[in-house]
């Protein structure tokens, strides 16, 4: 007997949704509901855009200059101006037909991949890691090959571990710092022998610089290409304007590699989505080109949130936590939360533990089982102070309760 084909494509029936969106929408729709909820949720900056930036926009959408195609990889001007601010943070220089403009950072993700992996290939994938990758990885017809990160080592991959799981199909190490979600950052001579061992074992290496700015007390960006030169003709890198400048809804990133690689997913995007709004493109040019006053003063909001959020959650018994070194996530492990009974429920798994917190005390978090971590959870100091407090007082009151 003949079974009926499938109406979904198996590479797109295997993808996992978003779980922090979706964690992010439950919440919404708790409170849509008339619930009082807080949500640690959503990566993105509580803080509107810089003022002078959507003027920018503004201005940009009354030229009509703009409402035409401009060319697929990006502006011009806008590519320029991302080759002038690589040179200032991360040390590199490269030419302007090495950059190609994304919708988004998510995008550059994934069209990294595809422009590096055939099917078969394995990219090592330290855990934690950002939910995204391994569905990237995956739909570019790669292997994920997870290497387990634990707190004891703040969440980093060790050479050792990275020898270990290396094999014959090896084709890309992903290297984050700092991290979502563990805010961990790599210290320069670690991330220096990361980067020697990728270029003494042939591995390519994919760095998404996207929190390059958001680094706390003594813990400083390092870009990996500035440390170990030999790498720059098999890393690409990944970035945009989300995090820095406060622009998630704009959809404005980028990636920059060898000549080569940049053609062919330059190729890739012309057939894919041809080119990022012009709009977005000239805010986008604004930012990267102009001064970081309004990200030092975001960045100062976020070193007196992480504080506040790291000590509060240390302080609930069953719950410990690093402090955070980067980015704005706290990643605790809570499984001194878990096999005990709050208002009839048993959480065994930081997943179960999510909807009960949301359930019971109206708190939203994502559970580190989206992130390839199970008994950690993620949350996120992207919020106001007030909010930390109450949210984290009411888990705590909750936590409280366990029979």
């Amino acid at each position: 007997m003949n079974r009926a084909p499938s109406r979904v494509s198996a590479r797109l029936a295997a993808i996992a949704p978003s779980a922090t969106l979706a964690v992010d929408a439950k919440a919404k729709a708790l409170q849509a509901a008339g619930e009082n909820v807080v949500g640690f949720g959503a990566g993105e900056p509580d803080f509107p855009t810089p003022e002078w930036i959507v003027e920018e926009a503004v201005k940009a959408a009354r030229d009509p200059k703009n409402h035409k195609y401009t060319p697929a990889g990006g502006l011009p001007e806008l590519k320029a101006a991302i080759v002038a601010k690589t040179l200032r943070d991360s040390h590199v220089q490269y030419d302007p037909g090495q950059v190609l403009v994304t919708n988004g950072g998510k995008h550059a993700v994934y069209t990294a991949f595809a422009a590096l992996l055939d099917p078969g290939d394995e990219v090592l994938l330290p855990a934690p890691y950002w939910t995204t990758y391994p569905e990237a990885i995956t739909l570019a017809g790669g292997v994920p090959v997870e290497i387990a990160c634990p707190d004891t080592a703040e969440f980093k991959v060790t050479i050792d571990q990275l020898d270990a799981a290396r094999t014959d199909r090896t084709k890309v190490l992903l290297f984050v710092s700092p991290s979502n979600p563990t805010g961990a950052v790599y210290t320069p001579d670690e991330t220096r022998a990361i980067g020697e061992w990728a270029v003494a074992n042939g591995v390519w290496v994919i760095t998404d610089e996207i929190y390059e700015h958001l680094t706390y007390g003594d813990h400083v960006f390092s870009s990996i290409v500035h440390l170990v030169p030999e790498l720059a003709d098999t890393c690409v890198i990944v970035n945009g304007v989300a995090k820095t400048y406060a622009m998630t809804g704009w959809r404005v990133g980028w990636m920059i590699g060898p000549a080569d690689v940049m053609k062919a997913a330059n190729n890739f995007q012309s057939h894919a989505t041809s080119n990022v709004s012009n709009v977005a493109q000239r805010a986008a040019l604004a930012a990267v080109a102009g001064g970081l006053d309004d990200v030092a003063e975001m960045r100062a909001h976020y070193v007196r949130r992480g504080a506040l959020l790291h000590q509060l959650l240390s302080d609930i018994p069953g719950v410990t936590c690093i402090e955070p070194q980067g980015a704005f996530y706290c990643f605790p492990n809570v499984t001194g939360l878990l096999g005990r009974t709050y208002g009839g429920a048993t959480p065994t798994t930081s997943l179960e533990l999510a909807d009960v917190v949301l359930e019971q005390a109206k708190v939203a978090f994502v559970p580190g089982e989206a992130f390839g971590a199970p008994g950690y959870a993620r949350f996120s100091f992207a919020t106001s102070d007030e909010a930390i407090t109450e949210g984290i007082t009411r888990i705590a009151t909750w936590a409280a309760t366990a029979t």
